[in-house]
């Protein structure tokens, strides 16, 4: 059994505190990895602080490290989604994708790296300042404290600590606590690319004991969170005026037009709402049929869920594995019984096996039941009829939550409708919500947080503007 310890200040740290990390499709465990406690996340803040005051990285610096990082992810590929496969239970398949996609992350933050900049601005228009010039430059804003989710323990982790360092800022990171060993890995390849001790900085611990004390540490400039929305909502009112990125819950909605192409809208769907087995912040949740429609969709929809390959996530065919634990699946069953209690009707699957829930599509539901209105995280889709698409933009709009969403129409008029009206953070015309890629803009609205994410974008709200006003006096 492989044994981990924290990253700090560019050297691998022991404590006295371990904690098991689990194969999620076995159960079995298979690594142990050391646990922070108050004072390890204080060295951390600590070094992290220091590297940033006394040893400032020159941006083209930040770009070589960066850039090798990306280049160490390719040449580790294999390894490191074997890890994630064990430690998220994520598919194969999946897994492997995940690494490209962070690769693509870190190599366009080295990119962004080279390209902050400012502008000038005139104030020699203003009376009395014809002799002035003056300009905006970005500075990085410090340390930034990141809090990292399960699901994507690579790229997730990615989109907060390339763009911190492309900026040049140092970070603390905790990674999730059921998925530590990612982003344990990443620091090795930070570590490898020559990246100074400091400016990189891992505590691996409860939200209780290490959140809690980066909460509250007023040496931390910014956070980075991703995660549930009561721990957002916590994360804003305990940091004072301190910036906050924050991508919180969502339970995606995606509109089925009666002029889609209904089944490529089935095959799509049925492929974006059970990826990762439904933990994913932009899977479908909630998909609006038109009713003219409806019956055809939902049988070419089950025809396109029963060619899901469902099980071991080792397995490089496996499309749909377990979920993160089996108390996590357990709930997911608890909101599919109460809503089965209260006339919803299961279409397909529902049945569990530890930690392995089947992909399940529930009808006959509506907007109160918690598999609508809340975010279940968990390979499950309710169906809900509309007969008009401002009734079903209002009912999409119902929600508390606004990351992403999607239509899928030949009709351009009820595109361009939708996609003005929705209100998300971003929205896709004939695909559905879970497309991504990381260099554009992610973040939603409502409770679903703010700030963005995508490296140029992020590096925005890691960097602070300065104006620089220079008094030229008349020569001589």
């Amino acid at each position: 059994m492989e044994e981990f310890k924290l990253y700090i200040n560019g050297e691998w740290t022991a404590t006295s505190e371990q904690s098991d990390v689990l194969d999620k499709y076995s159960g079995d465990t298979y690594a142990s990895v050391h646990q922070a406690s108050e004072k390890e996340v204080d060295q951390a803040v600590k070094a992290a602080d220091e590297a940033f005051r006394e040893g400032p990285l020159p941006p083209y610096e930040r770009f070589k490290v960066l850039k090798r990082v990306s280049e160490l992810m390719q040449e580790r590929k294999e390894d490191l989604a074997q890890t994630i496969t064990k430690e998220a239970g994520k598919p194969l398949k999946q897994a492997r994708t995940e690494i490209d996609r962070a690769t693509q992350t870190v190599e366009l933050s080295a990119e962004e790296a080279k390209r902050i900049n400012g502008e000038g601005v005139p104030v020699e228009a203003a009376p009395g300042s014809e002799n002035r010039m003056a300009f905006t430059i970005r500075v990085p804003v410090g340390v930034v404290g990141a809090i990292s989710p399960f699901n994507f323990p690579l790229n997730l982790v990615c989109h907060k600590i390339a763009p911190a360092i492309a900026a040049g800022n140092a970070v603390v990171l905790k990674p999730a606590s059921k998925t530590p060993i990612t982003a344990l890995k990443l620091a090795s390849l930070l570590h490898d690319a020559g990246l100074p001790k400091g400016f990189f900085n891992v505590v691996v611990g409860s939200g209780s004991t290490v959140g809690n004390q980066m909460m509250k540490d007023e040496r931390i400039s910014l956070y980075t969170f991703t995660g549930s929305a009561e721990v957002g909502l916590k994360l804003k009112q305990n940091t004072g005026m301190n910036k906050l990125i924050l991508e919180l819950g969502n339970n995606s909605p995606v509109i089925i037009d009666k002029h889609a192409d209904i089944e490529k809208a089935a095959e799509n769907t049925a492929a974006k709402s059970f990826a990762f087995a439904g933990q994913v912040c932009i899977s479908v949740q909630r998909l609006y049929v038109h009713e003219e429609v409806r019956e055809e969709f939902q049988k070419k929809f089950i025809e396109a869920i029963k060619n899901l390959n469902v099980g071991d996530p080792n397995d490089p065919d496996t499309d749909v594995g377990p979920m993160i634990g089996e108390d996590e699946a357990k709930g997911a069953v608890e909101w599919i019984e109460e809503a089965k209690e209260n006339g919803a009707k299961v279409l397909h699957g529902g049945k569990r096996e530890g930690a392995l829930l089947e992909p399940t599509v529930l009808t006959d539901v509506d907007e109160s039941m918690k598999v609508v209105c809340e975010e279940i995280f968990a390979p499950v889709v309710s169906i809900l009829p509309f007969s008009d698409i401002k009734e079903g933009v209002k009912e999409v709009n119902k929600s508390k939550y606004g990351l992403q969403g999607g239509i899928f129409t030949q009709d351009v008029d009820t595109a361009f409708y939708a996609a003005k009206n929705v209100q998300v953070g971003g929205f896709m015309v004939n695909d559905s919500s879970q497309y991504r890629v990381d260099l554009m803009p992610y973040g939603g609205v409502k409770e679903s947080g703010w700030g963005k994410e995508g490296p140029k974008y992020t590096i925005e709200d890691m960097t602070e503007e300065r104006l620089i006003v220079m008094n030229l006096n008349n020569p001589s």
